[in-house]
């Protein structure tokens, strides 16, 4: 069950559980579109994978498998990928 997380590890940004804008590793690492599609170049800094649209969760699921409220954030940022870094 993914876990839905409610922010952008780089810059903060709300990221509720139908945002058509929060993008995910299969590690569930989350950023919003800007940062993933831009300084991140669709790849997850912490593991190198891909980063992919999030799927959303209906509300009937929400219900019954609520998102995290957990938040994730690198108050310095995000560093280019590590994929980037070793190239």
């Amino acid at each position: 069950m993914l876990e839905l997380r409610p922010n952008c590890e780089c810059c903060d940004t709300d990221l509720p559980p139908s945002a058509l804008n929060a993008r995910i590793c299969t590690y569930e690492c989350t950023f919003c579109a800007d940062c993933a599609e831009g300084s991140l170049r669709g790849i997850c800094p912490n593991c190198g994978g891909d980063l992919v649209a999030r799927p959303i969760r209906t509300p009937a699921m929400l219900a019954k498998n609520p998102a995290s409220t957990i938040r994730v954030f690198k108050p310095d940022g995000c560093p280019s990928s590590i994929n980037q870094a070793s190239a």
